[in-house]
């Protein structure tokens, strides 16, 4: 493992700076708008032309954040899941009755919003319908199955997959252990889980066929698919670690592509949305694109005095936002 070189191609001078004033815990486009999701109570809003803008947004910190382009989902420790637009106009979406922390939030179809406070899931439908699930432990991740109306609850043992407008109990997908976070690939063959161990785990959906990708010398705490659901990026080492998805079978019997080796671990990956480009910030700092056919590398941001916890690209690919955790952030024109 190497730092970059001297004569690594850099896209350092295209930055422009964010001063959020706080550590960045999340970061995402609503069309041309960076929205940094900051540890304690607001957003920061920076338009691609303009001043930025902070809105309050909850009343103590946010645990958790997701987008749908229109609009930015949080939930905090005061109980609420919070919807915010780019022009910064505030709603609450739903308010816990117990006034449970808000761990998890999901956009889904047509509008759809879900959430989760202890062991509890929640889905609200497009028309204003509520609905709710209990699970065996604390719900772990949300995610939406790209078809249908379907939902992946993530929790000690497995995942539950639930139509919410059914009156079916859920089909569990099993599996020993605590799964943390869940995503479907693109096409919706495979359910992937990080997990508490260093591993992420799978089913191929059809037939719960299992998968285990192990290799990691930490919890992964961020995956994203590539463009077209080719690669599955992860962070949790000192290199990201992409697995192939482009057959069938997904990676099951394949070796992983490993990419950007670096002495710091790779802390957050981002997917390039139309090429097959990954952005990765590392623990030290550093944030590096990454060209997935040959591992060209092109530096973004140098390393400094905290880790990388957010990236986001826009819509178009061509801006990439970044924040850390001590409040250090920035937008990259490319």
């Amino acid at each position: 493992m190497t730092s970059p070189s001297s004569d690594t191609a850099s896209v350092v001078e295209r930055t422009r700076p964010v001063a959020p004033g706080a550590a960045v815990v999340a970061v995402h486009f609503l069309r041309t708008t960076a929205a940094f999701v900051l540890a304690e109570e607001a957003l920061l809003l920076v338009p691609a032309e303009g001043d930025a803008r902070r809105v309050d947004i909850h009343a103590g910190g946010i645990l958790c954040a997701a987008a749908t382009g229109e609009k930015i989902l949080t939930g905090g420790d005061d109980g609420r899941v919070i919807a915010t637009d780019a022009g910064g106009t505030v709603e609450t979406v739903a308010r816990d009755a117990r006034r449970r922390w808000i761990d998890r939030v999901a956009p889904g179809p047509d509008g759809a919003v879900a959430w989760s406070a202890g062991k509890s899931a929640f889905v609200r439908t497009a028309k204003g319908a509520e609905r709710s699930l209990d699970v065996p432990s604390s719900v772990g991740g949300l995610a939406f199955a790209p078809k249908g109306f379907r939902l992946a609850v993530a929790h000690y043992g497995g995942v539950s997959l639930w139509f919410p407008n059914a009156e079916a109990a859920p089909d569990v997908l099993d599996w020993k252990g605590s799964h943390l976070g869940a995503t479907f690939s693109p096409d919706g063959r495979f359910l992937i889980t990080t997990m508490q161990e260093p591993t992420l785990h799978g089913w191929r959906v059809a037939d719960r066929r299992n998968m285990r990708m192990a290799g990691y010398s930490a919890k992964v705490r961020s995956i994203d698919w590539s463009a077209g659901g080719r690669w599955l990026a992860t962070a949790g080492s000192e290199q990201m670690i992409l697995w192939p998805f482009q057959s069938k079978d997904g990676p099951m019997g394949k070796n992983p592509l490993m990419l950007g080796a670096m002495p710091s671990r790779v802390a957050v990956v981002a997917c390039h949305p139309a090429q097959d480009v990954v952005a990765a910030g590392y623990e030290d700092g550093l944030v590096l694109l990454v060209r997935i056919e040959d591992g060209a590398e092109i530096i973004a941001k140098r390393p400094g005095k905290a880790a990388v916890s957010a990236l986001a690209w826009d819509a178009a690919g061509g801006r990439l936002a970044f924040g850390t955790e001590d409040g250090e952030a920035g937008i990259v024109d490319l």
